[in-house]
């Protein structure tokens, strides 16, 4: 399957193309290893519903829970079966270095639209001028033109965040690597703050605040429930793009009750458990370590309270 790459999705002096972004998720054998069949007949899947792009190895895609090794082999066998380089943004930030680094240089060499990267997480409360400086000289470390940047900012998850102050001199002193920013948050006053950074681009890490940010000026969003929920995403978004804005409302809201219906029984589980039950391919459900799967009979409960939204 080949999608055409047309405007960017992570650019330093253009608009980036505006849509609906999959962190995919990634499916298991039974022994733990990546399913590669399946994980690339979700990403093609993905594109065909319409995301301009994919964000493999996010926290949606159990990042912390893979290897190295894994993550290159998988994004070689992506790009190898045919899906666009230039569609995908892996995850590469790891807790040093010399690992985010070699990831990071090894997703620019095959052609990938930019990266997202956390912030170094294992050492809590760093220091700003710590924080600058490991994204300094990753940047000197990679040591390409073409390196393209979107901060990875989740600090409930990761422990460490983005003061906005640090952003702000991020994009100043290198703004044709640092173009862009998930802030998944979940607050509006966060992604307020972060759209007044000139020339950064926003994307917010759920459906939920998508319309606040479109309404500022942003392209769309990076949701995990685009693995599941991805036509009524783009049909939202893409009718707030073409000017009917009531429409894309109505269907947000109902874009938001599907997500606050799953939220509670935690996404990752939940999502991987109703696509196990929807395709039949049981290692859909199957997770690694520390988390657990989803039981079928809560992933029955859900789809039941699911339906009666429709």
């Amino acid at each position: 399957m080949n999608v055409a790459v047309t405007d960017p999705v992570l650019a330093a002096d253009e608009v980036a193309e505006p849509g609906l972004i999959s962190p995919c998720l990634t499916p298991y054998n039974a022994d733990l290893t990546i399913d590669t069949g399946l994980y690339i007949a979700h990403a093609q899947q993905m594109l065909g519903d319409g995301c301009v792009a994919l964000a493999p190895f996010g926290t949606t895609g159990e990042a912390l829970s893979a290897g190295i090794e894994e993550r290159i082999s998988t994004l070689e066998a992506l790009i190898a079966a045919g899906v666009p380089s230039g569609r995908i943004v892996p995850g590469t930030g790891l807790t040093n270095l010399p690992d985010t680094v070699r990831l990071t240089r090894t997703a620019m060499e095959a052609g990938c639209a930019g990266a997202m990267i956390l912030p170094p997480f294992y050492f809590k409360n760093p220091p700003e001028d710590g924080l600058y400086t490991y994204f300094a000289r990753l940047i000197e470390m990679v040591d390409r033109d073409d390196l393209k940047i979107c901060l990875y900012h989740i600090p409930q998850v990761a422990g460490v965040g983005f003061p906005v102050s640090v952003v702000e001199r991020l994009r100043r002193d290198f703004p044709q690597q640092i173009v862009a920013i998930k802030d998944s948050t979940g607050d509006s006053d966060s992604l307020e703050a972060l759209m007044k950074i000139d020339g950064l681009t926003v994307y917010p890490g759920s459906e939920a605040l998508v319309v606040d940010g479109m309404e500022r000026g942003g392209p769309g969003c990076i949701s995990a429930m685009s693995n599941i929920n991805a036509p009524a995403l783009v049909a939202a978004i893409s009718a707030f793009q073409s000017g009917e804005k009531d429409k894309a409302r109505e269907i947000h809201a109902e874009a938001c009750r599907f997500r606050d219906t799953i939220v509670p029984y935690v996404p990752i589980v939940a999502v991987k458990r109703l696509l196990a039950m929807r395709s039949g391919i049981d290692n859909w459900a199957v997770v690694r370590p520390p988390l657990v799967e989803l039981s079928e009979e809560k992933g029955r409960e859900l789809q039941t309270k699911l339906d009666a939204l429709a």
